[in-house]
């Protein structure tokens, strides 16, 4: 179905599932983003920033960049926390990302202000003025998350849902042998959000790292030669050269836009309900353990992802971004 048809389909329908997405763009979350943007199924309310891929005066910065890009400066921007909860910011990966998160490419300055008011506030005046309706997708540390959920703890009963980039329940991690790196660089925060009463999909490495956008793939999605193909070559570069570097790949995982594609089409992936807790402390911090047995007695509190239709997701990238 023409996807403009679709759209108009969808909103008069009203089937446009709200979301508010809480990311720390880096050079996935912008393809992320961009994704979301261009699908007629979510409706994007707001974006709220973190730090992670970048400081977070830059993420604020990364995230008004990409909405102008996309001709979307009617969505708001909140700036967010600057480091974890109780540790320091680890600093800049720009070995992963470039220096400013988004491959070192420059954009212009953005002209569209930011909220007055801290990501975490704004999260919970967003989730209290729509009860039931928002998802919140997490694509960065979960500070933000958390911090909302400090300040109003029955925001965990009135959102729709969460939806999170991050864990790895089943596979090595990425920034340690056990650990990804969203749940790592906050594990105090990723505990808090594991343990609220509300419904949590894990979109973690068990599923993006078997979702590869290889060169073949990527020079398809240029060759659409569109403003939104041609920002994602530009940025990509370093991002190829570090997957090359660390795994050997002629290309890269796809991370956090599979965590918009559960979203979108939650039809490719496979889920499994487990009792999950994020470990805190010593060489295993970040660990998301997975109580497969039932030996911890706990109800299950996590939808994890544990397998995906890799092709459908890459199929679906490339019918949104080149359509």
């Amino acid at each position: 179905m023409d996807g403009l048809l679709f759209y108009e389909k969808s909103k008069e329908a009203n089937l446009a599932q709200p979301v508010l997405v809480d990311t720390d763009p880096g050079i996935d979350d912008a393809m992320a983003i961009l994704l979301a943007l261009r699908s007629p199924e979510l409706e994007v309310r707001a974006l709220t920033t973190v730090h992670g891929n970048a400081d977070v005066l830059q993420t604020a910065r990364n995230a008004r960049q990409i909405l102008e890009l996309a001709e979307r400066s009617d969505i708001p921007v909140a700036m967010g926390a600057a480091q974890p909860l109780v540790r320091p910011f680890a600093g800049v990966v720009d070995y992963v990302h470039g220096a400013n998160g988004l491959g070192n490419v420059s954009l212009p300055a953005p002209k569209m202000p930011l909220v007055n008011m801290p990501a975490a506030c704004f999260i919970v005046e967003q989730v209290m003025a729509a009860p039931g309706e928002l998802t919140i997708l997490t694509l960065g540390p979960l500070t933000n998350l958390a911090l909302a959920l400090h300040l109003k703890p029955e925001i965990a009963h009135l959102v729709r849902g969460v939806v999170l980039m991050g864990g790895a329940a089943f596979c090595e991690g990425n920034v340690s042998p056990v650990a990804e790196a969203n749940i790592y660089h906050d594990p105090e925060a990723a505990r808090m959000v594991f343990e609220a009463p509300w419904p949590l999909t894990m979109v973690g490495l068990d599923v993006t790292k078997k979702v590869v956008m290889d060169k073949p793939y990527l020079a398809e999605l240029q060759q659409a030669g569109n403003r939104f193909t041609q920002f994602i070559a530009s940025i990509i570069p370093c991002y190829i050269a570090y997957h090359n570097a660390r795994y050997q790949l002629d290309g890269f995982h796809v991370h956090d836009p599979s965590a918009v594609a559960y979203l979108i089409r939650p039809e490719l992936f496979r889920t499994q309900e487990y009792y999950v807790q994020v470990e805190t402390q010593g060489s295993c911090q970040g660990y998301t353990v997975v109580d497969r047995l039932g030996l911890y007695g706990q109800k299950p509190n996590v939808k994890v992802c544990v397998d995906v239709d890799a092709e459908g997701v890459l199929t679906l990238y490339k019918q949104r971004l080149t359509c």
